[in-house]
């Protein structure tokens, strides 16, 4: 499968997009500006190890709330923390009273980002990913991927890892690895490199933990472009393009210390063009902040989350199939069991998720649909879980909910309207504006511009402080002002010469 990473490096937003077959298959935002005081500017949490402090102990809710510094606490549950606890079985679940106390300091590990009122879900197993295997400081023994299928594979990489950690120094003591997909067909002093890595980092951490005062954070995952290059690339990429000369010689640093064989799959876009118009992934960000997804068929299906849940609705629409009602509504469904695993990635839905299929009579049929949407989130980097289709045709699944859908960090409850609809945020907005002035600012070099746009987008660009000025002139470095307009709603903007 031909497969393409673009990572576009903008004023306000750093955004990746992986493309399979010339098709967006995934997408990542990270916003790297200030987001309403929220303090996940500059880089997300998630993966981050932090010392905190615990601030209260709820038996009855099997959990603790821990201070980070951050503007609400994080969410430590028992079973998170139970290696904190001296019990003699990792497996036992213990009462959270015996892992932490209140005032009490732990290192623990952000394992789901702040998501709309709650804070930080956290563990106190903390882990470090490399490039081939992940460090598990407080858990020994060897796991492998669950991709990792060949049998006699995984009994050489189980191999390999047990001979290093009993015998290589740079290992820490105690500690478990589990094995990444990307260490098939690895070479032992490849595994051995990795590890040592990651035994450095490790060191460096429990002497961090001991200098800062609680809490603090100790560990910051990589960040947009490293953890691509990370977690992203594998053998299957034939080609990662960056718009970005900084970011594109950072790819290449992380791929000479840790992947070498990807250094000559590393580009700089310099056009024609903006590097998300090669497949219209514009186009294909704006679609995903409305319901309805359209089938090749002439169906669709409609996406509405709600606190609760994400219903999906299946319509057939215009098709009709000569040979029947059986036969329409089995390949309406069959096309959109294929679209919706694509479409919960792209959108970052997470949490319950109710599939109402159009009803089939036949059980082949059925299965046949269930199979194609297994298919469809096979490849999906979060975890997923599909129960049968029910009598009534509902399929019900859950997606580990791991970030923010991007329906929520694009836009906001439109108060004029009853909290019926949503509008842009100014941060979206803003976002859109900037990338606009990098745009023209490519196509007519050596023009001061002038951006036009709301009054509290404006104001809320130039409130972000001398330092993002001056990162904006590396993109319109003839000069540029802003200008409110009174008269544009809060998604209307303009940029233009400089009168």
């Amino acid at each position: 499968m031909a497969s393409e990473v673009l990572i576009n490096i903008g004023p306000a937003e750093t955004r990746v997009a992986f493309v399979d077959n010339a098709r967006l298959s995934e997408i990542f935002f990270e916003r790297t500006i200030a987001d309403g005081g929220n303090a996940r500017a500059g880089h997300r949490l998630l993966g981050n190890i932090m010392l905190g402090r615990v601030q209260r102990v709820l038996p009855g809710m099997q959990a603790a709330f821990v201070d980070l510094g951050l503007e609400r606490a994080g969410f430590l549950a028992a079973r998170e923390a139970r290696c904190l606890a001296d019990l003699p079985s990792f497996t036992d679940q213990p009462c959270i009273s015996k892992c932490v106390r209140e005032g009490e300091a732990v290192l623990v590990q952000v394992i789901k980002d702040p998501i709309s009122e709650k804070g930080a879900r956290l563990s106190a197993n903390v882990t470090l990913p490399g490039r081939l295997v992940v460090l598990v400081p407080n858990q020994s023994g060897v796991a492998l991927s669950r991709r990792i299928e060949d049998e006699p594979e995984r009994a050489r990489l189980t191999e390999i890892v047990t001979e290093i950690t009993k015998t290589d120094p740079r290992a820490p003591a105690g500690a478990g690895y589990i094995v990444r997909t990307a260490a098939l067909s690895a070479t032992k002093d490849d595994i051995a490199s990795d590890i040592a890595r990651l035994g450095d980092e490790w060191r460096t951490i429990q002497a961090r933990r001991n200098m800062v005062k609680v809490p603090a954070t100790v560990y910051h995952d990589l960040d947009p472009v490293e953890r691509t290059m990370r977690d992203g690339v594998d053998e299957d990429t034939t080609r990662i393009l960056i718009d970005d000369a900084q970011a594109v010689a950072q790819a290449k640093s992380y791929a000479a210390r840790a992947m070498p064989e990807a250094l000559g799959k590393i580009h700089l876009f310099n056009g024609p063009g903006q590097l998300f118009d090669q497949y219209n992934i514009e186009g294909e960000i704006e679609a995903l902040l409305q319901p309805r997804v359209r089938l090749r068929s002439g169906g669709w299906i409609t996406v509405e989350s709600t606190e609760a849940l994400t219903s999906i609705d299946v319509n057939s629409g215009s098709y009709t199939e000569a040979t029947g009602l059986e036969e329409t509504s089995l390949r309406t469904n069959l096309e959109a069991a294929a679209e919706v695993g694509r479409q919960l990635r792209l959108r970052g839905i997470g949490g319950l998720i109710v599939i109402d299929f159009i009803h089939l009579g036949e059980p082949e049929n059925i299965a046949q649909v269930l199979t194609v949407l297994t298919e469809s989130v096979v490849l999906d980097r979060t975890p997923t879980q599909i129960l049968p289709m029910s009598a009534f045709g509902l399929v019900e699944m859950t997606r580990k909910r791991v970030r923010e859908p991007v329906v929520k960090l694009f836009t906001e409850h439109c108060d004029p309207c009853q909290a019926q609809g949503r509008i842009k945020t100014v941060v979206t907005v803003a976002a859109e504006l900037l990338r606009r002035v990098a745009r023209e600012a490519r196509a007519r070099p050596g023009t001061k511009l002038t951006a036009y746009a709301a009054p509290e987008v404006v104001r809320w660009i130039e409130g972000q402080g001398e330092e993002f000025s001056q990162n904006l002139r590396k993109y319109a470095a003839a000069g540029l002002r802003f200008e409110a307009r009174a008269n544009f709603a809060r998604d209307q903007f303009d940029v233009g010469a400089d009168q």
